[in-house]
């Protein structure tokens, strides 16, 4: 084939296929660094050229897109869904963070259970439920949420690397290692052995060095909080987990943008309600609050909206979403009360709470006579929207975003079939596509989550991405642009697999931060096989390396999606990744680099 020597020779013996192929991949990788187009376009974009110039034939090309990670990655998106819609994830976030008394302990207790959730679970749904916990908490703790939300993010991460499922990273590169040698792919917990030192290591360098080297930023969000306040009347459900317990031990003290006004006890009102105040039976308790909070107490188990009208709703309990309407001038019941209007009737639809001119409106709600320009906070079916958002009823018409209500009652049912996926797979008795399309259909038929949500839930970016850098690594590999770039890093490493091993991980890394961790992988991946076969070693280490190096991005918010997530709500710099990211980095690659060729010699 082509030597290991680097000189102008050899370069030259590439055909025109293989310039094609790096022109396009240097062409994607700049495009992204210097624009603001979408991933998923510029990828489908090179591909389409390659696939158009004959470089790809028709299977080669879509080749990507029938891959079993990618599919994976995509069904284990209704798996979470299923979890978040079941409050199991929420029981379990709201039982193990407690009231920790420093930072640090703030952030053991944080990073923990996310490390641990992540292992099992795509970590971008998890930061997405974690970010108003943890403000929340944040407030409540007197602590900067800056201060918690990097190590959020960080932890997620971390946690990625610890099993096969941890990431979809992991499972696209374990396709690809199948590709290259059938029957030699990864089990459950083969990454494990390397994973769970560097998960220990960085959560680590975050508790010892977090305290200087994490920023404390006021968040960008609290300049766009939504001003309209509301007051809704919540009623303590019979066997409700809150009864018997105090304000402050049921955890109702301290809302994020909300507060308990009042408690209504029979004939009884209870104001200025103290923080030892035992909660009853069919108290009802009176909060005021942005919308933020109102959805908070929707997903608190044990309490439910007071008014009868929503049982008298023709739709099921798991169709119901909250929408914000704002009544027109037009609307039939301007001047009338809400129950005198028959609102229920015309709209199927239960006004919960009013908001006029960002103050909340007091009083029972069906005798709440309505005014031109007031924000009603409605529980309805989604079609709710779209039948009156043309509608001259009202101005605008929005859905409020994760507002369908909780199915406590199947969360045991979620976490076992959760529990089910992972013992089936780490077993070996299914593959994992096997296991993870076993437990999303269960999710479906068991009612955990509806058809609706779980094919919200699906990123389809995030696939198109996959299997486009899929058929970018394809032809790579075809063209033996792979190859020549693998024999041009053996000679700058001076043919020595550790410092060869190294320079796979570092440039994995770079890459991960400009572009994405999944196209990173991909790219990367033919070219790592390539240097271990003319170094006649094994490529375990460096498959392994790709897997930690690809999902163990810090350095930048763009480098990974639940670093940009958490961008915003800490009111973060870019620099600020820099200062924590880049040190945490190289000590993630002196771990993986030192530790993979002792546990898979080269």
């Amino acid at each position: 084939m082509i030597g290991t020597r680097l000189d102008f020779a050899t370069w030259q013996t590439l055909p025109w296929q293989a310039w094609l192929t790096m022109a396009v991949v240097l062409g994607i990788f700049l495009t992204l660094v210097f624009s603001r187009l979408p991933t998923d376009f510029v990828f489908l974009g090179g591909l389409s050229i390659l696939f158009i110039t004959g470089v790809l034939d028709t299977g080669e090309a879509l080749r990507g897109f029938s891959s079993s990670g990618m599919i994976t990655v995509g069904v284990l998106y209704v798996v979470v869904t299923g979890l978040q819609e079941t409050g199991a994830l929420g029981w379990i976030t709201s039982n193990v963070l407690g009231r920790p008394s420093t930072e640090a302990r703030a952030q053991v207790r944080l990073m923990a259970p996310v490390i641990g959730l992540s292992a099992f679970l795509n970590n971008t749904p998890i930061v997405a439920m974690f970010i108003p916990v943890v403000q929340d908490w944040a407030k409540r703790l007197r602590i900067s949420p800056s201060k918690l939300l990097i190590p959020l993010s960080y932890g997620s991460i971390l946690g990625g690397i610890c099993t096969l499922i941890g990431t979809s990273t992991n499972l696209i590169v374990n396709d690809l290692l199948q590709r290259e040698s059938p029957g030699g792919g990864l089990h459950m917990f083969t990454i494990t052995k390397l994973g769970v030192p560097c998960a220990l290591v960085g959560m680590g360098f975050i508790i010892l060095f977090g305290r200087r080297l994490l920023v404390e930023r006021r968040p960008s969000s609290r300049s766009f909080e939504n001003p309209r306040e509301y007051a809704v009347e919540m009623i303590v459900t019979p066997k409700s987990p809150l009864i018997n317990k105090t304000i402050e031990g049921a955890d109702l003290r301290h809302l994020s943008g909300g507060y308990l006004a009042e408690i209504i006890r029979k004939d009884h009102v209870l104001t200025a309600v103290g923080p030892d105040e035992i909660i009853q039976e069919d108290d009802r308790l009176v909060f005021v609050g942005v919308v933020d909070s109102i959805l908070e107490l929707r997903k608190r188990p044990g309490l439910r909206v007071a008014t009868d009208q929503l049982f008298r709703l023709e739709m099921p309990q798991r169709d119901r979403c909250l929408v914000e309407a704002v009544v027109s001038q037009t609307c039939p019941l301007v001047n009338k009360g809400i129950r005198e209007g028959r609102f229920r009737q015309r709209y199927n639809a239960v006004v919960i709470a009013v908001s006029r001119n960002g103050q909340l409106v007091r009083g029972r709600i069906g005798d709440i006579v309505l005014r031109p320009g007031d924000t009603l906070l409605i529980e309805s079916h989604a079609g709710f929207i779209p039948r009156q958002r043309d509608s001259r009823d009202f101005y605008l018409v929005s859905r409020v975003e994760n507002s369908a209500p909780i199915r406590f009652q199947k969360a045991p049912v979620a976490i076992v079939i959760l529990a089910g996926m992972v013992i089936t797979a780490a077993l070996g008795w299914l593959s994992m596509l096997q296991a993870s399309l076993a437990a999303a259909g269960l999710m479906l038929i068991t009612g955990c989550c509806s058809p609706g949500s779980a094919r919200r839930s699906i990123e389809w970016n995030v696939l198109l991405v996959i299997a486009a850098a899929l058929g970018l690594g394809e032809a790579l590999d075809k063209t033996h642009a792979a190859e020549v770039i693998a024999g041009s890093l053996i000679h700058l490493t001076g043919n020595l697999p550790w410092a060869t091993l190294a320079g796979v991980y570092l440039t994995t890394t770079l890459l991960t931060e400009l572009i994405t961790n999944n196209a990173a992988a991909v790219l990367v991946f033919p070219i790592a096989v390539n240097t271990a076969q003319r170094l006649g070693v094994s490529y375990m280490p460096f498959v392994i390396c790709i897997m930690i190096a690809a999902s163990a991005s810090f350095a930048t918010p763009i480098g990974y999606q639940t670093n940009l997530m958490v961008y915003g709500p800490g009111g973060y710099r870019f620099g600020d990744f820099f200062k924590i990211g880049i040190p945490l980095n190289l000590l993630m690659g002196l771990v993986a680099v030192t530790l993979a060729p002792f546990i898979w010699p080269f």
